[in-house]
């Protein structure tokens, strides 16, 4: 009689033993599929900043070349707004000149 409660028991401690091992399982398992799903979004959190990075520096080289253009037509139009005074004397001088005979 002692013998089948011993048994009987240790079938239960087995079944339990089996149970909690399998509940511990699930629970690694899961923890598992979370930090699988964490990575992935991380890898593609990465491959969103690296992308933009990218997007970053065209908008920079094409901005500093805007501003180069910018700067090249400025120079021009100072240029010509010297050569447009330059001639104006020029006209003036002449009008005067004309003026004074």
């Amino acid at each position: 009689m002692m013998n089948k409660t011993v048994m009987k028991v240790g079938a239960i401690v087995l079944c339990l033993g089996l149970a909690t091992g399998c509940a511990s399982t699930a629970a690694i398992e899961k923890a598992q599929a979370t930090a699988d799903g964490a990575a992935r979004d991380a890898a593609a959190a990465k491959t969103a900043a690296e992308a933009a990075r990218a997007t970053a520096d065209r908008a920079a080289k094409a901005a500093t070349g805007a501003q180069s253009t910018a700067d090249q037509a400025l120079s021009a139009a100072t240029a010509a707004q010297a050569c447009c005074d330059a001639n104006r004397d020029r006209l003036e001088r002449m009008f005067q000149k004309s003026q004074s005979k």
